[in-house]
Formats: structure tokens, sequence, C-alpha cells
């Protein structure tokens, strides 16, 4: 389980002046479910990414993560080593068997591009190398800031349905920061909405229908439910 409850937390500028960028944000996932984050520009979702990830400890509040706190991380930019292949930047990150990392690699559609170094990459297929990465450590918590921001819908699309068989096919409890509303509805169970900064949990969307099973009718309405629920936060 994942069960967050952050107070306060701030952020000291140039001038010494102090900002609060997050407080009062709640949230849990259960064992293997999927989350996503929704919330305006400026709320402070890529901070709340970084104090579960244990890169920012200066916040009030608790955080306790799945056991034994295996974490995987996707940034908004791949941010692969430049200067090594694609085979050798998976294989420093890697802690899963060499078959299990084959079945990623294959998932991924990976299996050609090995011998390749990262500026020879596009950038959709930079993305998944980057999640692929994340996957080779085997995570207990998956963490995504935006990771299909800047590719075009249809690749978009592609990637998010490599991405949820990877995710369900090993169970792992994931968390995603979105802008895109489609993007939360077509890959979470649960969805939490942010306010404004300082950002602040307002309000808790459950997908109760299953991803497979979820028609769009269903999904209009789920947006127009979330659209709602985020024009009362705005407001």
């Amino acid at each position: 389980m994942l069960d967050v409850a952050i107070a306060r937390k701030t952020l000291r500028n140039a001038s010494g002046e102090s900002r609060t960028v997050l407080r009062d944000v709640a949230l849990s996932l259960k064992s293997g479910e999927v989350g996503a984050v929704l919330g305006p520009s400026g709320c402070g979702k890529t901070t709340l990414l970084r104090i579960i990830a244990g890169l920012d400890r200066d916040f009030e509040g608790t955080v306790l993560l799945p056991s034994p706190r295996k974490i995987g991380m996707v940034f908004q930019e791949p941010r692969l080593l430049p200067w090594r292949t694609v085979a050798q930047n998976l294989e420093l990150a890697g802690a899963v068997p060499d078959a299990a990392l084959d079945e990623i690699v294959a998932a991924l559609g990976l299996s050609q591009h090995l011998s390749h170094f990262p500026g020879e990459l596009s950038l959709g297929l930079a993305r998944r190398v980057a999640i692929a990465r994340a996957f080779a450590i085997s995570p207990d918590l998956l963490l995504l800031d935006e990771p299909f921001v800047s590719l075009d819908a249809a690749l978009a699309l592609r990637l998010r349905a490599e991405l949820l068989a990877l995710v369900e096919a090993r169970k792992v409890t994931t968390l995603l920061v979105t802008h895109d509303i489609d993007e939360a509805i077509a890959l979470a169970d649960r969805i939490v909405i942010l306010s404004r900064r300082p950002g602040s949990t307002v309000a808790e969307r459950v997908i109760d229908t299953p991803r497979r099973a979820m028609t769009a009718p269903r999904a209009e309405k789920a947006k127009a439910e979330i659209e709602a629920l985020i024009a009362g936060a705005a407001g």
C-alpha cells in the first residue's frame, strides 16, 4: 500500500522568500492499484512525486511505502545516459533476470534497438527505454511524471497500452501525474484532483468500471464528472 499525508511543503526562492507549494494532500493506493493525479500547472504534482520517491525529504507529513521500497520512476524527460547503448542503460538498472528483461524489452518494442545510443532514438523510443528501465528494477511502486507529454496522440495511445499491459502483468502499484483526463481515465483505478497552488486534495474519483470494459459512453460520463470536480476546485 501507498499512503501519503502531506500537511505542508514549502520552497524558498532565490530572494529567500518561502512559498507553500503543497498543503493538506492525502492519497492512498492499494497494492497493485493504479492512481492518477490531476491538477493545474504549478500545483505541485511533480513535487509530490519527488516526495514520494524520497528525493525530497523536507516536508511536513508522512509517506508510507510498499515494502521493500523498490521504486521505479519515469520522468518527463527520458534521462538516459547518452554515452551508453540502450542495452547498457537497462543493464545498469537491471535487477530482474535476463529472461524477464527480454520480456519487458519485447513488450515495449525495443528488441531491435538495444545497440543504439539515446541520440539515435526518436522521442517515443527514448520514452520506451525510460519505462523499460523503471521496470528493470522489478519495482514495488512505479511513479510516472507525465511520461507521454509531447508525443502525438496515436503514439501516446500505443505507449499507454504497452505501459498498462506491463503494470497489469506485474501487478505494480502505480502513481501517474498527468494533465490529460482521458489518459487518467484510461489508466487509473483512482483519480486524485489537486487544487491550484498550493496544491491540496480537493476530490477523488474511483473508476469502478474495469479498464478493459470501459466503453466510450462510460468514459465520457466519467470525464464530465471529473471536469465538474476540477471546475469546482478552480472556483
